[in-house]
């Protein structure tokens, strides 16, 4: 049966007070900052700027002829 000493952890009490401090702080970070979620209107809006980059002027005048026929 597996316990805790298996998983390979050290102890903060096996640690110096340096090391265990620096743990801690690192633990108490990782908290505070939060995961950096990509939002779908940034892709929304990429996608839009490389739509946009491609038109041409042909491009255009069909688009004017489609939205002018509905």
């Amino acid at each position: 049966m597996a316990d805790l000493e298996d998983l390979g952890y050290t102890s903060i009490l096996d640690m110096s007070n340096d090391e265990a401090l620096e743990h801690l702080r690192q633990i108490r970070l990782s908290r505070r900052i939060p995961d950096k979620k990509v939002s779908s209107k940034s892709t929304i809006k990429q996608t839009q700027k490389q739509v946009t980059k491609s038109l041409d002027s042909n491009m255009a005048a069909e688009l004017l002829k489609l939205l002018e026929a509905k």
